[in-house]
């Protein structure tokens, strides 16, 4: 299939274009940093946000694709030139949404049925999660009015390689120096978490099928766990017993940058149910916990050190603090 990525020089995109070049496919990405990328798959330059590139770069080629995929739309502006574009004239357009979308839920597994909201003032992802919800509407009504085969897949916190913010590789970072770790609260809130190359398999089962069109899916992980948990799991990936410094919450919510990344240690756990996704579309979650941070840590050693500069300030600020009492 003759397939177009938008992104795919960093993360999730990256994966995708990996995993699709090992399928066979015959892949273009479109992005304005360039990155070493599988043999045979081509690259338009080009900066999205830019006026006019789109309609420049990929308009004399709006016929040339099977299926597009869209890592790098927020807001409805970023999506509509493509729709625009691309109506009538592709099998599949894979939008990346998020499980940011969501509403905090007392009833678990957190459903695609369940309430989202596009109200930055109530989504507890604020512009991100809202404007997700916005894009994946947009796409929505295309699909009811116009027939445009969308798809958006909701994805939920990633670990893995080449990740552009270091999660779990700053906590890698921590252990392998010995230091404390800084937990906000008590730990006990789970998070649910899925392996890039995960995601990147589910992105690819998408374009397997046309009864996707007009749906969406969770994608999330094998595994779910305690933030304590997931910390004990790092640890042994690293062979160090973790030293937890737990943060007292009000104190935590004060913070900037945040300790970490995971907003479900002050507002609560959430577990994503992707059955849906196996039912239609084949795609089951196989990289677990342990063996995704085991996977992320041998790249952190051989290559992702050099990704990152970690600071630990704001680390030696906190536990003076907690010090002083």
């Amino acid at each position: 299939m003759r397939v177009l990525v938008l992104g795919g020089n960093r993360y999730i995109g990256r994966h995708l274009v990996a995993e699709l070049a090992r399928l066979g496919h015959n892949v273009t990405v479109f992005n304005s940093h360039p990155t070493e990328l599988p043999a045979g798959v081509r690259r338009l330059d080009g900066d999205r946000r830019q006026p006019g590139v789109i309609e420049a770069t990929l308009g004399p080629l709006r016929d040339g694709f099977d299926a597009v995929f869209d890592n790098t739309s927020y807001q409805t502006t970023d999506v509509e030139p493509l729709v625009e574009l691309f109506r009538g004239r592709v099998r599949h357009f894979v939008f990346t949404s998020s499980t940011a979308v969501y509403l905090w839920s007392h009833l678990q597994p957190v459903r695609e049925d369940s309430p989202v909201s596009a109200d930055e003032a109530v989504n507890p992802s604020r512009a991100y999660g809202a404007g997700k919800v916005k894009c994946e509407r947009l796409l929505l009504r295309e699909f009811e009015t116009n027939g445009f085969p969308a798809t958006s897949l909701r994805v939920g916190h990633t670990l893995g390689p080449h990740s552009p913010l270091p999660r779990e590789h700053g906590l890698f970072a921590r252990l392998e120096a010995r230091r404390p770790v800084l937990i906000p609260g008590d730990g006990m809130p789970f998070v649910h978490l899925v392996h890039v190359d995960d995601v990147a398999r589910a992105m690819c089962a998408v374009i397997e099928t046309d009864r996707s069109a007009g749906e969406i899916y969770n994608v999330a992980g094998r595994d779910f766990a305690s933030i304590g948990g997931y910390l004990a799991l790092m640890g042994e990936a690293v062979g160090v017993e973790p030293q937890p410094v737990f943060v007292p919450r009000d104190y935590a919510r004060t913070l900037r940058p945040p300790i970490l990344h995971w907003a479900e240690w002050y507002r609560g756990g959430a577990v994503f149910s992707v059955d849906k996704a196996r039912r239609e579309l084949g795609w089951e979650p196989i990289i677990g916990l342990r063996e995704g941070l085991a996977i992320s840590y041998q790249w952190f050693q051989e290559e992702g050190r050099d990704w990152y500069r970690i600071d630990y300030t704001q680390d030696d600020e906190v536990l003076a603090k907690l010090r002083e009492g």
